[in-house]
């Protein structure tokens, strides 16, 4: 069992920055795959970034060259620094760990991009 907290939300302007933190239970943190996820009103909710296990990342498109995914395994715990924020990124940001057939989700942090 994993247990996945967020923080770092908040309201900010158009331009500004902000950086997203998940603290994460469990011994074998550094196994698994940490993801950051973002559901806006009316929309599904959609994968913005994630990490390997080795470290390996990827990005959605709508974000590549702003956002930025990091892992601190001796923490047990991901980030998401976040630049040149723009209004369509207001979003629930959610936390995600998967190993296998194992799937874990936190509680979800409010990012509002509004001036």
């Amino acid at each position: 069992q994993v247990q996945l907290v967020e923080s770092g939300g908040d309201l900010v302007q158009p331009g500004g920055s902000l950086r997203l933190s998940c603290a994460a239970s469990g011994s074998i943190f550094r196994l698994f795959s940490m993801g950051w996820y973002r559901q806006a009103p009316g929309k599904q909710r959609e994968l913005v970034s994630g990490i390997s296990s080795l470290g390996t990342t990827n990005y959605a498109d709508s974000v590549k060259g702003r956002f930025t995914i990091s892992r601190d395994n001796a923490k047990n715990a991901v980030y998401l620094q976040m630049n040149s924020l723009k209004p369509e990124d207001t979003a629930v940001y959610y936390c995600n760990a998967a190993r296998g057939n194992h799937d874990y989700w936190g509680q979800g942090t409010q990012v509002t991009v509004s001036s």
